[in-house]
């Protein structure tokens, strides 16, 4: 959903920081000039990390010439976001910011001519198509749909336009009882009636209109009647719709259930749309897990996609697939090769596709060649390459680490060499000291190697005692890579004088399918062993405080924080747990998405012969509470529905009861993760006002 926001970058005093937006003009023309940011000590604080420019989507000419890129900037002190678009040339020169406004402008594309961009904007009440050239002039709407547009793409001929726009799902109440409009009542009859942080009503659809004169006609819904999202929830995007090179097919990423059948199957397909005469095909039929993600090869013979194997695993490999569009073969490129493929790019002659993949905990780019099936790795470094798009003798990505938010690059194809090109927070980042990040491999348990990441504090003395945090990953199966979050943020952490060990425990992926999937059924199983192996290991330092440990995570990270504070024998002595789940046999039954438990917890608690998911549930955590000996900061989001407040709510109660000291963080307005400016800033305080209290 698009929101007109006031426009706020101005130079915001953060009391030891002054950061601005840039030469942002409010509507009274009063240019905002952007102001050098003062940071003390050199060190990362909560303001600093709400005042970095975050690059969003990135688009290339096609001549190859320039990019188009946007920035959302935010201001705690208003509590809003408002994004700009800048262009610049291939080679990062005559960087230059083709927007100012309140308003959100976005997802900007360019045209055929490589001179004029199309993008999104909500200047006229709701998101609409607009257009500007190159050079900041001839700004014009395009579009005036009825409803918002949520992202678009126009077709090779630019005759068309696909675009994506919420439709209504199922019947309100309003229209069963039109006597009661003010009833704030839901009537629900089947699964899936809320979904990560809303009550389903309504859904995304694709369209396609005839592109006339800047106007929109004979508008057709691809989805017509079915009650069906295109792209899928909550994650989805125009990455999961594509036109064909000759502009008269579209394929689109469908999910066709609803209800229990949705929530119970990752069955997803890729459906092609013939425009001429409207008649649809499933590719993928009989191909059981997510397919996703759909791309023509620019010669028009191949298609490839991402697909996963499995119905109901949602964490399956990521398979790098390829059909032939003039007999339909399909192929897996990826059969050998032990990754996942990720975020696929076709070559300009039509024989290469690259992607990213995440081994060992970085996160790289690799090309494979279809003529031969090979699979190479073109990049090298701790980094995460997050996009890739092909350019001829070179690839304009994006990366970021543990140490750096995301910037735009441009990589040699041949030797891996990346340039920066945006250098949007150089002008923070150059005042920051940011600690070391180490790689250590750490044996487990079972006899196996671990990398592990730790982090140093900036300035740090091997003769002193630092405090230790244990960091526990979310997802279960998310990599611990080099990502860079304005939350979770590993520099921010040894800013305030803790080190920090992040272990790629047992189920991250990166190291195999199996260290991926061992964790299945095995919640408080290995990966529990992994995580005390790890911060053992780095325990025996002498510049780690062993009697000054803590433990934090968020998602199936607060899951393990509140397992180790049942099993922990006295290792730590402050925990933080995060939208974490406390009761798995409550959990089964809260949570929406129900193949992530059928899979991961093994089944349902009421299946006694399963003896997966018998050992599941009995190592919910809150069968542990009284063990519980620890100091724990509990925080939740009201608005999340993939684990719900209750949870975290539950165990605060139990920790209370326990008279175990405890503290309760609660927001009423965020969803799994916290979004707002102030909320953040909040979070951050409260995050290290209680490590403080109890490791310093």
């Amino acid at each position: 959903m698009q929101k007109s926001f006031k426009l706020f970058c101005m130079a915001i005093a953060f009391g030891t920081i002054a950061a601005s937006c840039g030469d942002i003009k409010k509507e009274d023309s009063k240019v905002i000039k952007k102001s050098t940011v003062t940071i003390e000590n050199g060190r990362m604080t909560p303001e600093v990390l709400w005042a970095f420019g975050r690059i969003g989507s990135v688009d290339v000419s096609p001549d190859g010439s320039k990019i188009v890129y946007n920035v959302t900037y935010y201001s705690v002190e208003e509590d809003k976001s408002n994004s700009e678009l800048f262009v610049m040339n291939v080679d990062g020169t005559d960087k230059r910011q083709l927007t100012r406004s309140p308003y959100r402008e976005s997802s900007a594309k360019w045209m055929n001519d490589s001179k004029t961009i199309a993008f999104l904007s909500n200047e006229s009440g709701n998101s609409q198509l607009w257009k500007i050239n190159a050079d900041g002039k001839g700004k014009k709407q395009l579009t005036d749909h009825k409803r918002n547009i949520n992202d678009f793409l126009f077709s090779p001929d630019e005759s068309k336009l696909l675009f994506i726009s919420d439709v209504k799902y199922g019947e309100r109440t309003i229209d069963k009882h039109p006597d009661l409009p003010k009833t704030t009542g839901i009537i629900v009859n089947d699964l899936m009636y809320k979904h990560w942080d809303e009550w389903v009503e309504s859904i995304p659809h694709p369209f396609v209109a005839d592109f006339k004169n800047g106007k929109l006609e004979n508008i057709k819904d691809l989805l017509e009647g079915e009650p069906y999202e295109s792209p899928m929830k909550p994650f989805g995007g125009i990455e999961q719709l594509a036109w064909s090179p000759d502009s008269k097919t579209i394929a689109y990423t469908c999910r066709k259930k609803t209800g229990k059948e949705y929530a119970v199957s990752t069955n997803s397909d890729i459906y092609f749309y013939n425009v001429e005469n409207e008649t649809t095909e499933n590719k993928t039929e009989g191909m059981m897990g997510y397919d996703v993600n759909p791309i023509f090869s620019p010669n028009g013979k191949w298609m490839a996609w991402e697909s996963m194997e499995r119905d109901g695993y949602e964490s399956d490999k990521s398979r790098l697939f390829l059909m032939n569009l003039e007999n339909g073969e399909k192929k897996d490129l990826s059969a050998d090769f032990d990754q996942n493929s990720n975020g696929l790019a076709w070559s300009d002659d039509s024989k290469s596709l690259y992607f990213v993949s995440v081994q060992h905990a970085v996160t790289q780019i690799y090309r494979s060649d279809i003529e031969n099936d090979s699979i190479t790795k073109v990049t090298d470094g701790i980094h995460d390459y997050v996009k890739v798009i092909p350019q001829k003798d070179k690839l304009i990505t994006l990366k970021q680490s543990m140490s750096k938010p995301t910037e735009i690059y441009s990589v040699d194809m041949q030797t891996g060499k990346d340039t920066e090109l945006s250098f949007e927070n150089k002008e923070i980042l150059d005042q920051l000291t940011m600690g070391n990040v180490e790689e250590r491999w750490v044996t487990t348990t079972d006899g196996k190697q671990m990398l592990v990441w730790v982090i140093y504090p900036p300035h740090f003395d091997p003769n002193k005692k630092y405090p230790t945090l244990l960091y526990c990953q979310g997802g279960p199966q998310s990599a611990v890579s080099q990502f860079w979050s304005y939350r979770w943020n590993f520099q921010i952490m040894a800013a305030h004088d803790y080190i920090i060990v992040a272990p790629n425990r047992r189920g991250v992926p990166g190291f195999g399918q199996e260290w991926l999937e061992q964790i299945s059924g095995d919640y408080g199983g290995q990966n529990m062993k992994d995580y005390l192996s790890a911060i053992d290991a780095v325990s025996k330092e002498p510049f780690v405080d062993k009697d000054k440990l803590g433990c934090v995570g968020a998602s199936y990270g607060g899951f393990s924080v509140f397992w180790l504070a049942g099993h922990h024998e006295k290792r730590f002595k402050a925990f933080i747990a995060h939208d974490g789940m406390f009761n798995l046999p409550q959990q089964y039954l809260e949570t929406e998405e129900m193949w992530f438990v059928n899979y991961d917890f093994g089944g349902a608690y009421w299946e006694k012969d399963n003896a997966i998911a018998q050992r599941s549930y009995a190592n919910s955590p809150h069968l542990f509470v009284d063990k519980w000996d620890t100091p724990i900061l509990i925080i939740h989001g009201e608005k999340d529905y993939r684990i719900l407040p209750s949870q975290g709510m539950a165990a605060f109660n139990a920790a209370i009861l326990r008279d175990v000291p405890a503290e309760l963080l609660i927001y009423p307005n965020e969803n799994h993760w916290v979004s707002k400016p102030q909320n953040g800033i909040l979070w951050q305080r409260t995050f290290f006002n209680w490590l403080d209290k109890w490791l310093k």
